[in-house]
């Protein structure tokens, strides 16, 4: 029997951080399904479907990552864990950064092994990406920065071809 994992997220945009983790459940779990998820807490940069073609991209881009099986979906209405349910999963893989997202996740982490079953697995990112988020990403890239260091290169080109000229 397989272990199906689901990596959650808003990927608004995706940061090698997030390539990083996803790259580390597909060497763990048989399979793994990326789900770009809706945060209604969140403005969102990006509409879904960007998001989504995005991530199919920065996948592709990752010899590591495309030779394993990983799917591209999102989520927008429902409970995380009916898509879980839904696809088979019982575990859900999230990256942390510091103790405030350890804070931030706990709760969700008690009410989707309540609702479900569904466990939770944390990867910390490699040193090197720790510091980086979508939302500190979105801001360097509206005021012109260069953020190619902190996300794929299908990314960057997509964030330097909606730059005013």
């Amino acid at each position: 029997m397989s272990t199906i994992a689901v990596v959650p997220g808003s990927f608004d945009p995706v940061t090698l951080g997030h390539l990083d983790v996803i790259r580390r459940a597909a060497l763990i779990f048989d399979e793994v399904h990326v789900l770009v998820v809706h945060n209604p807490g969140k403005n969102a940069m990006l509409p879904i479907s960007e998001r989504v073609n995005l991530l199919q991209k920065s996948i592709d881009e990752d010899p590591l990552i495309a030779s394993q099986q990983v799917t591209v979906a999102s989520w927008s209405v429902g409970l995380l864990v009916d898509y879980c349910t839904e696809v088979g999963a019982k575990v859900l893989v999230k990256g942390l950064r510091s103790q405030i997202d350890v804070a931030y996740e706990t709760p969700m982490v008690l009410m989707n092994r309540s609702l479900a079953g569904v466990e939770t697995v944390f990867l910390l990112p490699e040193p090197a990406h720790s510091h980086v988020s979508s939302s500190l990403v979105r801001q360097v890239a509206s005021l012109g920065g260069d953020v190619s260091d902190y996300v794929p290169t299908a990314v960057a080109k997509y964030l330097d071809s909606t730059r005013p000229a």
